[in-house]
Formats: C-alpha cells, sequence, structure tokens
C-alpha cells in the first residue's frame, strides 16, 4: 500500500502550506529597506560624525595621516560636546531632531506606538536632563563615527569583490587584502552592502530606543503632562455637564409648554408657550454652539462668555413661561461674587428649576438667592410642594423626590459635584411639606489660572 504522506499530492498540500510562510519571510526580510525611517535614521546616525570631521580638520588631519591617529577622532569632541550639553537649549535642538529623524511620522509607528511622543522636545531643566543630554551627544558621537566608517568600507569591500571578479587589482578594504581573480567573487559582492543595510535597521532601532531613554521626558516633565491631560479631562467633563444643563433645561421647558398649550387650547396662551420654546431654544443653540467651539479648540477655555447668576432672570423667566408660579429674591452683592461661583451657581440654579419642572410640573416654585455681604458665601434655597400622591418610596418615578430627581440620575448628583468642587455642599429632600434644594458655596477656594 502506498504511503500517502509522500504521494504528490500530498507533497504538493505541503508546499503550498510552505509559501505563505516564506512569502511572510521574504516580506519581513525586505520591509526595512523599504520604509523611509530607515534612511532617515540613517541620515541621523552619519550626522553624528560631523562634530568628529570638523575637529579632525584641526588635528589630526583628515588627509595624509596614519590610521592610528584617526582613532583620535571619536575622542577630541566629547569635552565640547559635554560642555555644549550644558546649554539648556542643546536638550530642544536633539529632542527636534530626534523626533524628525528617529520617528518620522506614521513611518516610525510600530506595535508599540509612535516613538515621537516620548522624545521630549524642551529645554534642559534640571542637571539629570544635562547629564542625560551629554550622555546623548557622546552616544551619537561614537554611532556616528563608526557608522559612518561602515558606510564606507562595506560598498568599498563590495567594489573590491566585484573588482576581483573582473580581472582588477583592489585596493585593501579593512585591512582585508583580496587576492586572486576569480568569477565566483561576484556571488560575495552582494553580502556587505546586505551586512550594511542590516546594521543600519539594527542601529537605527538602538538609537530611537536609545532616544527615548535619554531625551525621554523627565519625571517633572511627565508629571505636568499628565496635569495637563487631566484638567483638560475635568475640562471636557464640565463642557459636558453644562451642555447636559443646558440642553435638558430647554426641552424640559419646551415639553411642558407644548404640553400646557396643548391643554389650554387658546391662541393667546399658544402663542406665549411658543415664545417661551423660540427664546428657551435659542439660548440653548448658543449654549452648544459655544461648548463645540471650546471642544473644536481642544480645551481652550472662554469662561468670560459663559452666564453667571447676574444672568438668572433669564432661567426666571423661562420657569414663569413654562406655567410656574415663580417667588424669586435676589439679595446680596451678586457682582462680587468670584468667577467659578457664579457661574457654578447659575448651573445649580437651571438644574433645579429644570427638574421641578420635569417631576413636578408647573407648580409654585419659591426661589432664594442670597449672597452673603460680610462673608460672600453665597446661599440657593429652591422649594416647590410636595405632590398629594407618592408614586414611589424615593418620589415619583422613584427619581429621588418631586423637585431634584436624581436618586438614580443625573440631576441631584451634577449638583452635589458641583458644590464639592467649589468647597461647598447642598442638600435635597422634604422639608415642612414641601421638596427642598439648599445650595451653599464658599468664595474661598483657591481660584485657578483660567477660571476667572
Amino acid at each position: 500500500m502506498a504511503d500517502v504522506s509522500t504521494s504528490p499530492a500530498a507533497q504538493a498540500l505541503r508546499i503550498r502550506r510552505a509559501l505563505p510562510r516564506a512569502a511572510l519571510a521574504a516580506r519581513a526580510a525586505l520591509a526595512p529597506p523599504a520604509r523611509a525611517v530607515t534612511y532617515t535614521r540613517w541620515l541621523h546616525l552619519l550626522t553624528g560624525a560631523v562634530v568628529a570631521a570638523v575637529c579632525g580638520l584641526v588635528y589630526p588631519g583628515l588627509f595624509g595621516v596614519r590610521p592610528v591617529q584617526l582613532l583620535w577622532l571619536p575622542v577630541l569632541p566629547v569635552v565640547p560636546l559635554v560642555a555644549l550639553a550644558m546649554v539648556p537649549a542643546t536638550r530642544l535642538a536633539e529632542g527636534l531632531q530626534a523626533r524628525l529623524l528617529l520617528a518620522p511620522g506614521e513611518h516610525a509607528r510600530h506595535g508599540r506606538g509612535d516613538l515621537a511622543p516620548r522624545i521630549a522636545a524642551a529645554p534642559s531643566a534640571s542637571r539629570g536632563d544635562r547629564a542625560r543630554t551629554a550622555l546623548w551627544l557622546v552616544l551619537r558621537l561614537e554611532a556616528g563615527c563608526l557608522m559612518t566608517l561602515l558606510s564606507v568600507q562595506l560598498p568599498g569591500l563590495t567594489g573590491a569583490l566585484v573588482t576581483a571578479a573582473a580581472g582588477g587589482t583592489p585596493t585593501p578594504v579593512l585591512g582585508v587584502r583580496i587576492t586572486g581573480h576569480h568569477g565566483w567573487y561576484a556571488l560575495l559582492a552582494p553580502l556587505p552592502l546586505a551586512a550594511l543595510m542590516a546594521l543600519v535597521v539594527a542601529a537605527g532601532n538602538l538609537m530611537a530606543a536609545a532616544a527615548t531613554r535619554l531625551l525621554g521626558p523627565s519625571a517633572a516633565e511627565r508629571l505636568a503632562a499628565l496635569e495637563e491631560r487631566t484638567e483638560r479631562l475635568l475640562e471636557h467633563n464640565r463642557l459636558a455637564r453644562e451642555l447636559h444643563d443646558s440642553i435638558g433645561h430647554a426641552l424640559t421647558v419646551a415639553v411642558v409648554q407644548a404640553g400646557a398649550a396643548r391643554a389650554a387650547g387658546t391662541r393667546e396662551f399658544t402663542d406665549r408657550a411658543l415664545a417661551a420654546i423660540e427664546e428657551t431654544g435659542r439660548h440653548a443653540l448658543e449654549d452648544l454652539e459655544r461648548v463645540l467651539r471650546l471642544l473644536r479648540e481642544d480645551g481652550a477655555r472662554g469662561p468670560a462668555d459663559r452666564p453667571g447668576l447676574a444672568d438668572a432672570e433669564r432661567l426666571l423667566e423661562s420657569a414663569r413661561a413654562a406655567g410656574s408660579a415663580l417667588d424669586a429674591r435676589v439679595t446680596g452683592p451678586l457682582e462680587e461674587l468670584p468667577g467659578p461661583v457664579s457661574r457654578e451657581g447659575y448651573r445649580i440654579l437651571q438644574e433645579a428649576l429644570t427638574n421641578v419642572l420635569r417631576h413636578a410640573g408647573p407648580v409654585p416654585v419659591a426661589v432664594r438667592v442670597a449672597v452673603a455681604p460680610d462673608t460672600g458665601t453665597l446661599r440657593l434655597d429652591v422649594r416647590n410642594p410636595l405632590p398629594d400622591r407618592a408614586d414611589g418610596p424615593d418620589g415619583p418615578d422613584g427619581l429621588g423626590g418631586p423637585g431634584l430627581g436624581a436618586g438614580r440620575g443625573t440631576g441631584l448628583r451634577g449638583i452635589r459635584e458641583r458644590a464639592a468642587l467649589l468647597g461647598g455642599e447642598a442638600e435635597a429632600g422634604p422639608y415642612e411639606g414641601e421638596w427642598r434644594l439648599r445650595v451653599t458655596l464658599p468664595p474661598n477656594r483657591p481660584v485657578r489660572a483660567g477660571d476667572r
């Protein structure tokens, strides 16, 4: 019986299975020479020898010298390079050059991500930065001298092999003298070039790795970057919360007004309801445009155009237009409130009125906004009647109360977060037969630059 494993069909199947693996191996071997980053890194390596060449013009000279004297080329520039590394701007220049040549955009991407963000582009700010810069410059010098030598000699070795294969007399290269005249020397000619390309790829990868270590961000720079990213995330979170408050308020007013107009069935009431919806919607669109503009500017802050408690009358008019019998009293110097307190107080009042309309409808609402003249403490008090019936243990729909429904939502939680960020406190719950929200915001919270 014939062995199936040695049959022509089985052998052909094994060959077809091996072809993809061979193709992948060939592609992996040919990929580095086809990548632009290989040659930018090669250029970066060669430029490291420029300082040695300049010093060599002074001593021992570049022409007519003995090979032993050329050994001074990687040694003489060390002291000037270390002195140059003490200049803070040197690290900035080296970081920009390393980003440009060692990690040029998309060509330098690997499975572990782009190298450029891991190479700092900033002046030296500490002795550690200057020491790492000095070590980097010395490493560039030595690697540049070695790579320059190989970049000249290995192609020369290829030329010598071709000359010997053609019957000529080649000059010695790298201390190697090729003797004889053999045609098979031509088969060996590509090997020095392949070795040179392999060395270029390996040296480029090593220099890129060294750049991330020696020119990478220091601990202080990483901490500053983390703080900046945290600030940006907090800013985006604040913008999202403001957008929720503004759009939620506009939609709530629109729903309540539309329902009331349909129930009333009179042209006069319908006209007032449409006017209120139009006005509230216009303000919501302004807020939406402002938030989107800030997001497009990647966290750029523009607190000056954000509404504060001085604009609270706009919220009160919206609540009145929605049918609520509003009893509002504003006392104290609102204009003296710090910017963050005034703006967050406005958003808290907006969320409070929105939730009253959403969960209790157009009921009588008492609003008290007071600023203590002596301490500057802001106190917000919003009350509305409790409903005659209870839809759940926590209020209508189990949302935590008729006014501030946020037991499982975002209303009351957002108010508490805003108050906590300013060092204040917020309380909500039944009080003397009413639903009450009370918020206290002290003025003594440290204000960051850009908050004003």
